[in-house]
Protein backbone atom coordinates (compact mmCIF):
# COMPACT_ATOMS: atom_id res chain seq x y z
CA UNK A 1 0.00 0.00 0.00
CA UNK A 2 2.88 2.22 1.02
CA UNK A 3 4.12 1.34 -2.61
CA UNK A 4 1.22 2.51 -4.25
CA UNK A 5 0.70 5.85 -2.26
CA UNK A 6 4.13 6.64 -2.91
CA UNK A 7 3.45 5.81 -6.99
CA UNK A 8 0.14 8.26 -6.71
CA UNK A 9 2.43 11.21 -4.60
CA UNK A 10 4.95 11.09 -7.98
CA UNK A 11 2.15 11.16 -10.27
CA UNK A 12 0.67 13.92 -8.42
CA UNK A 13 3.82 16.34 -8.90
CA UNK A 14 4.28 15.44 -12.35
CA UNK A 15 0.92 16.00 -12.83
CA UNK A 16 0.87 19.55 -12.67
CA UNK A 17 1.31 21.65 -15.76
CA UNK A 18 4.17 23.62 -14.74
CA UNK A 19 6.04 21.27 -12.77
CA UNK A 20 5.48 19.16 -16.18
CA UNK A 21 6.79 21.58 -18.03
CA UNK A 22 9.98 22.21 -15.72
CA UNK A 23 10.81 18.23 -16.27
CA UNK A 24 10.37 18.51 -19.70
CA UNK A 25 12.97 21.37 -20.05
CA UNK A 26 15.48 19.67 -18.41
CA UNK A 27 15.31 15.98 -20.33
CA UNK A 28 17.97 17.76 -22.49
CA UNK A 29 20.33 16.69 -20.21
CA UNK A 30 21.25 20.55 -19.47
CA UNK A 31 21.12 22.36 -16.30
CA UNK A 32 18.71 25.11 -16.07
CA UNK A 33 19.07 28.18 -13.12
CA UNK A 34 15.36 29.08 -11.94
CA UNK A 35 14.93 31.78 -13.50
CA UNK A 36 14.96 29.92 -16.98
CA UNK A 37 12.98 27.17 -15.94
CA UNK A 38 10.55 29.57 -14.19
CA UNK A 39 10.22 30.90 -18.10
CA UNK A 40 9.24 27.69 -19.71
CA UNK A 41 6.87 26.88 -16.92
CA UNK A 42 5.28 29.57 -17.60
CA UNK A 43 4.75 31.21 -14.19
CA UNK A 44 6.39 33.57 -11.80
CA UNK A 45 9.95 33.09 -10.25
CA UNK A 46 8.56 33.02 -6.96
CA UNK A 47 6.22 30.03 -7.89
CA UNK A 48 9.03 28.35 -9.57
CA UNK A 49 11.07 28.02 -6.92
CA UNK A 50 8.30 26.14 -4.72
CA UNK A 51 7.78 23.68 -7.61
CA UNK A 52 11.38 23.01 -7.78
CA UNK A 53 11.51 22.39 -4.17
CA UNK A 54 8.64 19.79 -3.81
CA UNK A 55 10.59 17.98 -6.93
CA UNK A 56 13.90 18.47 -5.47
CA UNK A 57 11.97 16.87 -1.91
CA UNK A 58 11.03 13.98 -4.34
CA UNK A 59 14.12 13.39 -6.21
CA UNK A 60 13.23 13.74 -8.85
CA UNK A 61 15.51 16.47 -9.38
CA UNK A 62 18.83 17.82 -8.12
CA UNK A 63 20.70 21.22 -8.05
CA UNK A 64 24.37 22.29 -7.93
CA UNK A 65 25.77 25.94 -7.06
CA UNK A 66 28.07 27.44 -9.88
CA UNK A 67 29.09 31.55 -8.86
CA UNK A 68 25.46 33.46 -8.06
CA UNK A 69 23.40 30.76 -9.62
CA UNK A 70 22.04 27.40 -8.71
CA UNK A 71 21.40 24.89 -11.50
CA UNK A 72 18.80 21.95 -11.62
CA UNK A 73 19.66 18.96 -13.51
CA UNK A 74 17.06 15.53 -13.59
CA UNK A 75 18.34 13.50 -10.84
CA UNK A 76 19.40 10.85 -12.95
CA UNK A 77 18.55 8.81 -16.37
CA UNK A 78 15.93 6.76 -14.49
CA UNK A 79 13.72 10.14 -14.33
CA UNK A 80 14.35 10.91 -17.87
CA UNK A 81 12.81 6.91 -18.98
CA UNK A 82 9.82 7.45 -16.27
CA UNK A 83 8.97 10.94 -18.20
CA UNK A 84 9.51 9.55 -21.98
CA UNK A 85 7.23 6.56 -21.07
CA UNK A 86 4.48 9.05 -19.99
CA UNK A 87 4.90 10.99 -23.61
CA UNK A 88 5.02 7.47 -25.08
CA UNK A 89 1.18 6.57 -23.38
CA UNK A 90 0.02 10.03 -23.82
CA UNK A 91 0.71 9.42 -28.01
CA UNK A 92 -1.57 7.09 -28.26
CA UNK A 93 -4.15 8.54 -25.35
CA UNK A 94 -7.67 9.85 -26.56
CA UNK A 95 -7.39 13.05 -28.38
CA UNK A 96 -8.29 15.08 -25.84
CA UNK A 97 -5.54 14.16 -23.95
CA UNK A 98 -3.10 14.24 -26.66
CA UNK A 99 -0.36 16.94 -27.36
CA UNK A 100 -0.02 19.08 -30.00
CA UNK A 101 1.28 18.33 -33.31
CA UNK A 102 5.23 17.22 -32.75
CA UNK A 103 6.67 19.81 -34.82
CA UNK A 104 9.21 18.39 -37.27
CA UNK A 105 12.65 19.66 -35.65
CA UNK A 106 12.05 18.00 -32.30
CA UNK A 107 10.22 15.03 -34.49
CA UNK A 108 13.56 14.57 -36.82
CA UNK A 109 16.44 14.51 -33.96
CA UNK A 110 16.07 15.65 -30.33
CA UNK A 111 17.91 14.79 -26.91
CA UNK A 112 16.11 12.37 -24.36
CA UNK A 113 17.93 13.61 -21.61
CA UNK A 114 21.71 12.16 -22.68
CA UNK A 115 20.90 10.35 -25.61
CA UNK A 116 19.80 10.91 -29.23
CA UNK A 117 16.14 10.20 -29.82
CA UNK A 118 13.66 11.28 -32.84
CA UNK A 119 13.96 9.84 -36.11
CA UNK A 120 17.51 9.93 -35.85
CA UNK A 121 17.81 8.09 -32.42
CA UNK A 122 15.55 5.41 -33.75
CA UNK A 123 17.41 5.40 -36.77
CA UNK A 124 20.82 4.82 -35.68
CA UNK A 125 19.27 1.90 -33.17
CA UNK A 126 17.47 0.36 -36.28
CA UNK A 127 20.87 0.41 -38.07
CA UNK A 128 22.89 -1.06 -34.89
CA UNK A 129 20.62 -4.22 -34.87
CA UNK A 130 20.12 -4.69 -38.78
CA UNK A 131 24.43 -4.64 -38.56
CA UNK A 132 24.43 -7.26 -35.61
CA UNK A 133 26.34 -4.57 -33.65
CA UNK A 134 23.64 -4.04 -31.06
CA UNK A 135 20.11 -6.58 -29.46
CA UNK A 136 17.55 -5.81 -27.87
CA UNK A 137 15.08 -8.03 -25.53
CA UNK A 138 12.24 -7.53 -23.52
CA UNK A 139 14.59 -6.66 -20.14
CA UNK A 140 17.42 -4.53 -21.78
CA UNK A 141 20.27 -4.60 -24.51
CA UNK A 142 23.37 -6.16 -25.19
CA UNK A 143 26.32 -5.23 -27.25
CA UNK A 144 27.55 -7.84 -29.57
CA UNK A 145 31.72 -8.70 -30.56
CA UNK A 146 31.17 -7.43 -34.08
CA UNK A 147 29.57 -3.93 -31.94
CA UNK A 148 32.99 -3.82 -29.71
CA UNK A 149 35.16 -3.80 -32.73
CA UNK A 150 32.78 -1.30 -34.35
CA UNK A 151 32.25 1.62 -31.62
CA UNK A 152 36.21 0.98 -30.62
CA UNK A 153 36.75 1.43 -34.64
CA UNK A 154 34.68 4.91 -34.30
CA UNK A 155 36.36 6.09 -31.24
CA UNK A 156 34.17 5.37 -28.73
CA UNK A 157 35.84 3.55 -25.27
CA UNK A 158 33.03 0.78 -24.70
CA UNK A 159 35.00 -0.84 -22.04
CA UNK A 160 34.58 2.37 -19.66
CA UNK A 161 30.67 2.50 -20.69
CA UNK A 162 30.46 -1.27 -19.75
CA UNK A 163 32.32 -0.63 -16.82
CA UNK A 164 30.07 2.29 -14.91
CA UNK A 165 27.29 2.35 -12.47
CA UNK A 166 24.24 2.74 -14.85
CA UNK A 167 22.60 0.43 -17.32
CA UNK A 168 25.04 -0.62 -19.88
CA UNK A 169 22.64 -0.89 -23.27
CA UNK A 170 18.97 -0.70 -23.17
CA UNK A 171 16.12 0.03 -25.48
CA UNK A 172 14.00 3.21 -24.95
CA UNK A 173 10.78 3.61 -26.58
CA UNK A 174 10.41 6.70 -28.18
CA UNK A 175 7.18 8.86 -27.54
CA UNK A 176 7.18 10.23 -31.29
CA UNK A 177 8.13 7.08 -33.46
CA UNK A 178 6.86 4.38 -31.20
CA UNK A 179 10.10 2.52 -32.17
CA UNK A 180 13.43 2.04 -30.01
CA UNK A 181 16.20 4.32 -29.67
CA UNK A 182 19.72 3.37 -27.98
CA UNK A 183 19.84 4.40 -24.19
CA UNK A 184 21.96 3.52 -21.62
CA UNK A 185 25.78 4.05 -21.30
CA UNK A 186 26.24 3.20 -24.79
CA UNK A 187 23.62 5.30 -25.77
CA UNK A 188 24.86 8.49 -23.87
CA UNK A 189 28.49 7.39 -25.32
CA UNK A 190 27.19 7.64 -29.02
CA UNK A 191 25.78 10.90 -28.54
CA UNK A 192 28.90 12.44 -26.76
CA UNK A 193 30.76 11.06 -29.28
CA UNK A 194 28.51 12.61 -32.28
CA UNK A 195 28.57 16.36 -30.55
CA UNK A 196 32.48 15.69 -30.32
CA UNK A 197 32.85 14.62 -33.99
CA UNK A 198 30.84 17.95 -35.06
CA UNK A 199 28.57 15.97 -36.73
CA UNK A 200 25.09 17.00 -34.49
CA UNK A 201 24.84 20.28 -32.55
CA UNK A 202 22.73 21.18 -29.91
CA UNK A 203 19.82 24.40 -30.32
CA UNK A 204 19.67 26.95 -27.75
CA UNK A 205 16.98 26.53 -25.08
CA UNK A 206 15.56 23.64 -26.81
CA UNK A 207 15.70 19.73 -26.83
CA UNK A 208 16.17 19.84 -30.61
CA UNK A 209 19.71 18.58 -32.15
CA UNK A 210 20.49 19.44 -35.77
CA UNK A 211 23.19 17.69 -38.14
CA UNK A 212 25.63 19.78 -39.35
CA UNK A 213 26.75 19.40 -43.15
CA UNK A 214 29.52 17.26 -42.20
CA UNK A 215 27.61 15.10 -39.86
CA UNK A 216 25.14 14.81 -42.92
CA UNK A 217 27.97 13.58 -45.16
CA UNK A 218 29.47 11.25 -41.97
CA UNK A 219 25.86 9.68 -41.07
CA UNK A 220 25.34 7.93 -44.81
CA UNK A 221 29.19 7.18 -44.86
CA UNK A 222 28.91 5.32 -41.50
CA UNK A 223 25.60 4.36 -40.75
CA UNK A 224 23.91 4.84 -43.96
CA UNK A 225 21.40 7.50 -42.70
CA UNK A 226 20.26 10.24 -44.29
CA UNK A 227 17.35 12.28 -42.53
CA UNK A 228 15.27 13.69 -45.59
CA UNK A 229 14.42 17.05 -43.40
CA UNK A 230 17.57 17.10 -41.79
CA UNK A 231 18.27 20.48 -40.90
CA UNK A 232 20.47 23.55 -42.47
CA UNK A 233 23.98 24.70 -40.99
CA UNK A 234 22.21 27.79 -39.98
CA UNK A 235 20.85 26.20 -36.88
CA UNK A 236 23.74 24.86 -35.73
CA UNK A 237 25.25 28.56 -36.15
CA UNK A 238 22.61 29.56 -33.81
CA UNK A 239 23.41 27.24 -30.91
CA UNK A 240 27.24 28.38 -30.87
Amino acid sequence: MADVLDMAAVAALVGDPARANILCALLDGRGYAAGELAYAAHVSPQTASGHLAKLAQAKLITSTPAGRHRYFHLAGPHVAAMLESIMAVVATAPPRCKPPRIPDDMRAARMCYDHLAGRLGVALADTLQARGFVEFGNDGGVVTNAGDMFFSELGIDIAAARNGRRAFCRPCIDWSERKPHLAGAVGAALARHLFDLDWIARVRDKRVVTITPKGRLALVRTFGIALDDAHDHSAHRASA
